[in-house]
């Protein structure tokens, strides 16, 4: 778990919280790997400050010259001297980032039933980049992310589109989910941010009360999350990070997953989301599970 060191989403890249090392030098951050990681026991301190403080892209550098150096892989050696949820942040930390999202939506849908909250996550909150880097992964080549990138709003489709979302909810017996799928998983975010306005002014409720009112499973879960990305991803995925540590147990994969994959991208934002939504610091929050768990 990272400590005190350590979709349909607009992607600033300049909130994160790591940020590439100045004086970076991979191999001696490599050497510096190696000695950890040899001999009897780790030198899990070293192994923290290294990968928590160097950018993703560093890392992958980091991962080529101890290939370099050892004709191992750092994946595997990682592997082979940790274990448990510390493994899997080390491995989520040395995996480009577009692997990684690709082996969490592999993951989700290995075994039997599919872990449908995972996939929700990742698609609803990724950009159409992000999405497409995935994808080339998962199918070698073919590509999906259909949303429009235009940054230009035109007030009056935006309430066109509004209309038609509470004609093929509220306004109607039944509801028409293509319509909702149409609009929410195509058109740009600022669009759809003026489309929520819109929406509130036509209806008198807000468009995921409406959505929770119409719509119910992995449908209603999927275009929820898409909604509340387009009003605020850190706001998403602050609400995420305080479900992943509420109640018995801590949910570390979610809890990896968000804090690996927004590192370098609105880190800053969720922690002050975070912070606002629940009046407590999310470094305190985590701090409190380790306390609690003996992490």
């Amino acid at each position: 778990m990272l400590t005190g060191e350590c979709i349909c989403a607009l992607q600033s890249g300049e909130r994160g919280t790591i940020k590439p090392k100045a004086n970076f030098n991979a191999e001696q951050d490599a050497a510096a790997l190696k000695k950890a990681l040899e001999g009897l026991g780790t030198n899990e301190k070293i192994v923290i400050e290294i990968l928590t403080t160097r950018s993703s892209a560093q890392r992958q550098l980091i991962c080529k010259a101890y290939e370099k150096a050892t004709s191992r892989t750092l994946v595997k050696d990682l592997k082979g001297d940790t274990s448990g949820n510390f493994e899997d942040l080390l491995v989520a930390l040395v995996t480009p980032p577009a692997e990684y999202d690709c082996h969490e939506v592999m993951r989700a849908m290995k075994g039997a039933g599919t872990k449908d909250k995972v996939l929700i996550e990742i698609f609803a909150s990724r950009s159409n980049q992000q999405i497409k880097d995935l994808s080339d992964i998962y199918f070698k080549g073919k590509s999906y992310g259909k949303r429009d990138e235009s940054t230009t709003v035109d007030v009056n489709k935006a309430r066109e589109d509004a209309k038609t979302l509470y004609n093929a909810g509220e306004k109607k017996w039944g509801t028409d989910e293509s319509k909702f799928i149409e609009i929410l998983c195509k058109k740009s975010i600022p669009h759809l941010r003026q489309t929520v306005i819109e929406y509130k002014n036509i209806s008198g409720k807000t468009l995921q009360q409406s959505i929770e009112g119409e719509m119910s499973g992995d449908l209603e879960n999927l275009l929820v999350a898409v909604v509340k990305c387009v009003k605020s991803v850190p706001g998403y995925f602050a609400e995420l990070l305080h479900e992943s540590m509420k109640g018995a147990g801590t949910d570390e994969s979610t809890l990896n997953r968000i804090m690996v994959s927004r590192s370098e991208i609105d880190l800053l934002d969720i922690r002050a989301e975070f912070k606002k939504l629940y009046k407590h610091s999310l470094l305190s929050a985590i701090q409190v599970r380790n306390e609690i768990f003996n992490f």
